[in-house]
């Protein structure tokens, strides 16, 4: 087996952290201490639970747990955008519909992953 930055979801993972914060960046100034702090915070740990995980998966309880926690802060993340966009914070369709679509395919590529390592 390969080390984390060859997991797919890893690498999904992360690419949304980069992207989520640089859009966070383009927010209105009395939401970069608020939900632009919280979805900074929310997307990143998505990748950094699978890396955390990734590290104990000789224990294949922690490594399902942390996998677990990777998906509730990608849950978490949806809903910030959604919020967001709601709220007309984040004003441009593309960019939430995008950033929203991608968060569901790594919440559903996450969900497989954990079945695997379940079994």
């Amino acid at each position: 087996m390969g080390g984390y930055r060859d997991l797919e979801i890893y690498k999904l993972a992360h690419e949304l952290g980069v992207e989520i914060h640089k859009m966070s960046l383009g927010l209105p100034k009395f939401e970069m201490y608020e939900e632009g702090s919280q979805i900074r915070r929310a997307a990143k740990s998505v990748a950094s639970n699978i890396v955390e995980g990734f590290g104990r998966r000789k224990y294949k309880a922690d490594y399902s747990k942390f996998l677990i926690y990777a998906h509730a802060s990608c849950d978490e993340t949806k809903e910030h955008l959604k919020l967001l966009y709601e709220t007309k914070s984040l004003k441009d369709k593309n960019v939430y519909f995008g950033l929203l679509d991608r968060c569901e395919v790594l919440s559903k590529m996450m969900n497989r992953f954990i079945r695997v390592i379940n079994k």
